[in-house]
């Protein structure tokens, strides 16, 4: 994976748009991150691991600060890195959600969290996913790693080195565990745990099965046979005697089953037998009952006969005035409709009165004939009609013309005179034109020499500040030296009173005549006393730690000094030798003369911009007259044309409007006359036609009439029946009918099945008293029978479930003892002597392959004097172990924590097991390829020689193409790495960007 492109935008310090291109570093190799502290250069990281994972790890359980604090509610923040893996180029972009201003009304708006993810495919970049949760999953498909996996592989962060290295068996175990994804072992752990559980559970669900099946059995046992039960219970009876208790109880069931099962079938035969007699008593008193309804069902329909007889009579006479309704109604309709005609008639001469008199004494043909003439004259005028409306806007369009030739003769005239002033003009332009050019040639020299005295400026503002950080580091680096000698007098001093108090204990110990154990004299003339005041190893430990802190901190303050006063010579030397007035007074001047001179460029763009519209006003004055000119000739042809027109269409609309005030009230009064004539004309004709008709309908009716059986027309009216009325007398008459026959055959069918019964009805309380008795006694019977079939199927159910639970139980027990045995065993408890769970011992082999990568390293850069080693012993007080890192020292030729070790020790140690870690991480992950890498700080730890050995390792990891990014404030790596990248925090806050790729790699160590 090889990263070439990042762009932050609002993340970090970084608030306006910064571009890394870590392509420009490949012919180095490898390249420094430098800047201040507080600068940004940790957040350039951060930026990579927020583009690539949506996340920051230093910012993990804290607040997430990825928005600039300098950005403003509407400044956007966003991240974008381009990356290459597997031969395919991919750009991904993202963004936090932040606070934005409202668009409308006051307060702010979140915006949500966004990311993109594109490829470069043919040279053009097209979209793959959009959102964070899609564009996550195509990364995860992508990269190949995970978070965790890319921060120990290609992004080593700030204070991370050293966490795997101290890093306690559990924690290490958590790490590794990210890292390879060995979930799945401690998966199979709580699963063999939850499966031993369950084996333990079914054996005893097993046994308390059995157990429960015989004692609910027992309770099914009658109180007469519970005698042998009880004997069996006090004298402390096996399972094998209470199921033979139950066997004989569950036989002594079934035989009582059977005896109560003939029982149930006598009553049962019993019962059907009182029962087919009560239904046959039953049957006999509903057939004389029927009969009894049925005779005096007859006698009620015999009563309706006369009324139907007279339906009969009215149905046959409404049937034959059916056949007279047509002419009947037609010559009703025919009479309304004649007198209907007569009114309109009536109507439409009242409604002519005075107004058109003449009109109604005319015949229908004169009013025909009038209705054909005035239809003639109205078409004619029509057309005249048409003219006259046109004419108005004609006139109006004639006059409009006329008026605007002389507009535009005015207009050519006004153009001629404004041409006339523009050469006056350009001459006054030009005039102004030469001392504004000669101004506003020294602006790019003012802005030069503005931008140089602000540098000096900048730097002279820098060195005041920087002399007052150096005076306090002088005076820290001094206090911090007194503390350190302090610290080395309390250890001599200690040392001392020790010597002296060792010595008094010997002169204690020594007895006249006899050697000293020192000296070897049996004389001992002045004995060294005891001090009182005993020195522990202890003491002597803690004042040589105290020592050795002290120590480290005056180093440290001294160089803190000597690189402040460093960056104060810096800073003067960048001054140019100016204080801070003399350079402020300096850039006052230049922004002065730079001022003048960019006045004099805009004073400059204005007289050329003046100069170019006068002589665009010119030729657009000119384009315009030309125009105007040859409209106004048109514009007069067509003004003559149309004078002739107009005196043409005045002749046609007057002789047209005669007498009246207009053609269309002309034709208005024309219309009106022919429309009373044509309605004059219609109702005539239509009262002729309608008194035809109504003569015609009448004698036919009256002839069909006399033809038939009715006496005369009102009697055939009265005949008359709608058709819902026949079909009511119809189905009257057929309904009565019907139901005599069917009464009749009914009563002669009873008559015949009850010859020979009694007439009375017969009683039938005996026969019903007899069929509850038998009944009862054969619920009863089937009850007991039932019951006793239950309890004896039951019991012997309960036998069957008991016998087999009980044979389970072993099978049971011996599945239960091997898992449980396999649980402990992948858990590290007994009989597992080394307390490894089973992921401890997968984890352990790959830390064997970490450790081996890591020494390759690790004996380079400590001269062959340490390697890691991975043990397996136990820890202490039970805690998980498997995966235990110490370090063997070739000096001693004995192992030793990893704690032990120096600050410098521990970070190359840290370092060459990083990058074996990463090795067998990428492995791991399918063999991804690392051509980028990421570590941050902790170079300065480490003395000149041992920072050579640090430096040539990475100077083998850019070998094959590979580019090395480093983070540090050691100075000898800033003069021993050209390639850099500068994160510089400005006045305003803010931080910038600036790269130096430099083609100096020859000055890296072989």
């Amino acid at each position: 994976m090889k990263l070439h492109r990042i762009e932050l935008e609002g993340f970090g310090p970084f608030r306006e748009r910064q571009v890394v291109d870590l392509d420009a570093f490949d012919v180095d190799g490898i390249f420094l991150i430098s800047g201040r502290t507080g600068a940004g250069k940790s957040s350039v990281l951060d930026g990579i691991c927020f583009a690539l994972y949506g996340g920051v790890p230093r910012y993990d359980g804290a607040e997430k600060r990825l928005r600039s604090d300098h950005c403003g509610p509407d400044d956007p923040t966003s991240v974008a890195v381009e990356f290459t893996t597997a031969g395919r180029r991919f750009r991904v972009t993202r963004s936090p959600d932040y606070p934005r201003r409202k668009r409308r009304g006051e307060g702010f708006t979140v915006v949500a969290a966004d990311a993109e993810l594109a490829e470069l495919v043919d040279g053009q970049w097209q979209g793959r996913a959009s959102g964070p949760r899609h564009v996550g999953l195509e990364l995860d498909e992508i990269l190949g790693l995970s978070q965790q996996q890319f921060l120990q592989v290609i992004l080593l962060a700030q204070n991370r080195f050293a966490e795997f290295l101290l890093a306690k068996n559990d924690d290490r175990q958590k790490l590794l565990r990210r890292l390879f994804g060995t979930r799945t072992y401690e998966d199979y752990l709580h699963a063999f745990e939850e499966r031993r559980r369950a084996t333990e559970r079914d054996v005893a669900d097993a046994t308390g099965a059995a157990a429960l099946l015989l004692g609910e059995a027992e309770r099914l046992l009658p109180s007469d046979e519970s005698a042998d039960l009880e004997t069996a219970a006090a004298g402390g009876a096996t399972t094998g005697v209470r199921l033979d208790v139950v066997e004989r109880g569950a036989q002594r069931a079934d035989y009582r089953a059977e005896s109560l099962r003939l029982a149930r079938d006598a009553a049962e035969t019993a019962h059907r037998a009182a029962e087919d007699h009560h239904a046959a008593m039953r049957r006999l008193r509903q057939a004389q009952e029927e009969r009894a309804r049925s005779r005096a069902a007859l006698a009620a329909l015999e009563a309706e006969a006369p009324a139907v007889d007279a339906a009969r009579r009215e149905l046959v006479a409404a049937r034959d005035a059916e056949a007279l309704r047509a002419p009947l109604e037609a010559a009703e309709v025919a009479e309304t409709e004649r007198a209907a005609g007569l009114a309109a008639v009536r109507a439409v001469v009242d409604d002519l009165g005075l107004s058109d008199a003449d009109l109604a004494t005319l015949p229908l043909e004169a009013l025909d004939t009038l209705v054909l003439q005035l239809t003639g004259e109205l078409a004619v005028w029509r057309d005249a009609q048409n003219v006259e409306k046109a004419l108005d806007a004609a006139e109006q369009s004639f006059t409009a013309d006329v008026a605007r030739i002389r507009e535009e003769e005015e207009l050519i005239a006004r153009l001629d005179a404004d041409r006339a002033r523009i050469p006056v003009q350009r001459a006054a332009v030009e005039a102004e034109l030469a001392p504004a050019r000669d101004a506003a040639a020294g602006a790019d020299t003012a802005r030069t020499r503005r931008d140089e005295a602000r540098a000096r400026h900048d730097a002279a503002a820098e060195a005041v500040d920087l002399a007052q950080r150096t005076l306090a580091a002088e005076q820290e680096s001094l206090a911090a030296a007194e503390m350190a000698a302090a610290a080395n007098d309390a250890v001599v001093s200690l040392l001392r009173r020790r010597a002296a108090d060792r010595a008094g204990g010997l002169a204690a110990d020594l007895v006249a005549g006899e050697a000293c154990p020192v000296c070897g004299s049996v004389e001992h003339p002045h004995p060294a006393e005891p001090t009182g005041d005993p020195v522990s190893d202890d003491d002597i430990a803690r004042a040589e730690a105290a020592q050795q802190a002290a120590s480290d901190a005056a180093r440290q303050a001294a160089e803190v000094f000597r690189a402040a006063r460093e960056a104060e010579a810096h800073a003067a030397a960048r001054a140019g030798g100016l204080d801070l007035d003399a350079a402020s007074a300096a850039l006052l001047e230049a922004e002065a003369a730079l001022r003048a001179g960019e006045a004099a460029v805009v004073e400059r763009d204005r007289l050329l911009a003046t100069l170019e519209t006068l002589a665009l006003l010119d030729a657009e004055a000119a384009q315009e007259r030309d125009r105007l000119t040859a409209h106004l000739a048109t514009l007069r042809e067509d003004v003559s044309a149309r004078e002739a027109e107009l005196r043409e269409k005045r002749r046609v609309v007057a002789a047209a409007r005669g007498d009246h005030a207009s053609v269309s009230a002309r034709i208005e009064a024309a219309s009106l006359r022919r429309d009373r004539a044509t309605r004059l004309a219609a109702v005539h004709r239509a009262a002729d036609i309608a008194t035809a008709a109504a003569e015609r309908a009448a004698a036919d009716r009256d002839g069909r009439v006399a033809a038939s059986g009715f006496g005369d027309l009102r009697a055939a009216r009265e005949a008359l029946r709608t058709a819902p009325e026949r079909e009511a007398l119809d189905e009257r008459i057929r309904t009565h009918e019907a139901a005599l026959r069917a009464e009749r055959d009914r009563l002669r069918d009873l008559e015949l099945a009850l010859a020979g019964e009694p007439e009375e009805l017969v009683d039938v309380s005996a026969a019903e008293s007899a069929l509850v008795a038998a009944r009862e006694v054969w619920v009863a019977a089937v009850d007991a029978a039932a019951d006793a079939a239950a309890t004896a199927a039951r019991l012997r159910t309960l036998l069957e479930r008991a016998r087999e639970a009980l044979g389970d139980v072993t099978a049971l027990a011996e599945e239960q003892q091997v898992v449980a045995r396999l649980a402990d065993t992948i858990a590290g408890r007994a009989p597992n002597t080394h307390r490894m769970t089973l992921e401890s011992f997968v984890l352990a082999a790959e830390l064997e392959e970490i450790v081996a990568a890591a020494n390759l390293r690790l004996s380079d850069m400590s001269s062959g004097r340490y390697q890691l080693r991975h043990t397996d012993a136990l820890a202490a007080r039970g805690a998980a172990s498997g995966l235990g890192l110490e370090i063997l020292d070739a000096h001693t030729g004995a192992a030793r924590p990893a704690q032990s070790l120096s600050g410098g020790e521990t970070f190359l140690a840290s370092l060459a097991l990083a990058l074996g870690l990463a090795e067998v991480v990428t492995a791991r992950a399918g063999g991804v390829r690392l051509d980028t890498l990421f570590i941050d700080e902790g170079f300065g730890s480490l003395d000149d020689d041992t920072l050579e050995l640090a430096m040539a390792t990475l100077d083998e990891l850019r070998q094959g193409g590979r580019t090395v990014g480093l983070i540090s404030h050691v100075a000898t790596m800033k003069e021993r790495i050209p390639a850099q990248l500068h994160v510089q925090a400005t006045p305003q806050g803010p931080s910038i960007i600036r790269q130096d790729a430099a083609s100096a790699a020859s000055l890296l160590p072989a």
